[in-house]
């Protein structure tokens, strides 16, 4: 199937007389004839629901058409974004490991690795993602076990060199975990290009209607778990009568380990009713994310000519410096979201972001309503000065999110609050 059609079939195939929407199975839990079936589910013997927070067919389907999408051999669903990102992490990560991330990263991602997993005994270093592949390797430790980075950094909209982080994991025998919920796999798809995991926060385009929290990890399959780095996978597993995953499951060893021990244990699980909403979201992606596109290029090449606009980033522009990556890794679009400076202070950002009338301020980005948001009194607002700068985020920066609207009407409010500013 297309893309297009695997967005719509994906997942779910009704059977004689049965509902042609995908159903929600808003249950907690399932019954079964005798103990010995529902002691085989505990063992991992057989496959099948038996508590929600493990699984859930609403869910399940929603999770089989992801990996379908992006080209996986599974996926997990969680209750965020920011929960796909820790369980994925999580799931090879243990105290003392070190791991290596692409500074411009969401600002909620970089406290967590900067701050949240330094109390557990992890460490990160960011880098600079438009640095050599030999600079890169400079920042490999002997305890390093992952590398991470965003397909298009959120806010700074730079666009990853994929395969060049790719080989920098795969040339230290490490997996490469990639962030890719503002190109989506409709307009990337980074296990093509050597990712090994893929993350989405799919309260973003996934949904695209802003109606539900969630997050997915998607496993390629194709990483070696049992190349001695990483014995959470490769050793017996006590929790489960010394199971070994690399040789229960297969190519399927990480996201069944991320599912029956991390999500049984920390239980960030999505609602079946979030699961359907996800679903119905992921039906018109194709259709959204090249309106998205097509408005957001409208709406940049505005603001490019702009006499306030002191700096725009948007790849889609051929003035931009990421745009021969954009065209090696994106194609056929980008996203909608664009980031520009009316100069380097606060206030003034503040005082056009004020003056906005149809687009609206919220924290919020991704969106079929355009939005925008100062990404330095918000979203990167515990970010020190110091870290700001690493992630690309300058005091006087917008985050600019172009929805569905008609351009032109976006336009009109944009210049509306430039002349207000001016006046």
């Amino acid at each position: 199937m297309k893309f297009e059609t695997k967005c719509l079939h994906a997942g779910y195939t009704p059977q004689n007389g049965e509902p042609r929407v995908m159903p929600i199975v808003q249950s907690t839990t399932y019954t079964y004839d005798s103990t010995e079936s529902i002691g085989k589910l505990f063992d991992l013997e057989e496959a099948g629901y038996f508590y929600t927070r493990l699984a859930n067919p609403t869910t399940n389907a929603v999770e089989v058409k992801i990996a379908n999408l992006e080209g996986g051999v599974g996926a997990l669903c969680t209750s965020s974004g920011q929960a796909a990102t820790f369980l994925a992490l999580l799931n090879i990560l243990t105290a003392g490991d070190h791991f290596i991330s692409a500074a411009a990263i969401y600002g909620g991602t970089f406290n967590l690795f900067a701050h949240t997993l330094k109390k557990m005994g992890i460490e990160v270093t960011f880098v600079d993602q438009n640095a050599s592949l030999a600079e890169l390797q400079k920042a490999i430790k002997t305890n390093t076990k992952a590398v991470f980075a965003e397909t298009i950094a959120n806010p700074a909209m730079k666009v990853l060199d994929i395969e060049k982080f790719a080989t920098l994991a795969h040339q230290n025998e490490v997996p490469f975990l990639i962030d890719n919920t503002f190109a989506t796999p409709y307009f990337c798809r980074p296990i093509e290009f050597g990712a090994d995991v893929v993350i989405h926060s799919t309260t973003k385009y996934l949904d695209g209607h802003a109606v539900q929290t969630g997050g997915v990890i998607v496993d390629s399959g194709k990483f070696n778990w049992a190349n001695g780095k990483f014995p959470q996978l490769a050793t017996p597993d006590e929790t489960y009568h010394s199971i070994i995953y690399t040789e229960t499951f297969g190519v399927a060893a990480y996201i069944t380990k991320a599912r029956v021990q991390l999500m049984r244990d920390l239980g960030a699980t999505p609602s079946p009713q979030n699961s359907f909403l996800l679903n119905l979201g992921i039906e018109t992606l194709p259709v959204r994310m090249d309106r998205h596109f097509e408005n957001a290029m409208k709406v940049a090449e505005f603001l490019a000519s702009e006499k306030s606009v002191t700096q725009i980033t948007y790849p889609g522009l051929k003035t931009d410096t990421n745009y021969q990556l954009m065209q090696k890794y994106l194609p056929n679009g980008l996203c909608g979201v664009i980031s520009f400076e009316i100069g380097k202070d606060r206030k003034r950002a503040a005082q056009w972001l004020d003056a906005l009338k149809l687009v609206s301020l919220e924290v919020h980005v991704a969106d079929i309503r355009t939005c925008a948001l100062h990404p330095a009194s918000a979203t990167h607002r515990q970010l020190t000065s110091q870290e700001l700068q690493q992630a690309g985020i300058s005091p006087g920066l917008i985050r600019l999110s172009c929805g569905l609207e008609n351009a032109e009407d976006i336009i009109k409010d944009l210049k509306q609050a430039f002349r207000q500013l001016e006046g």
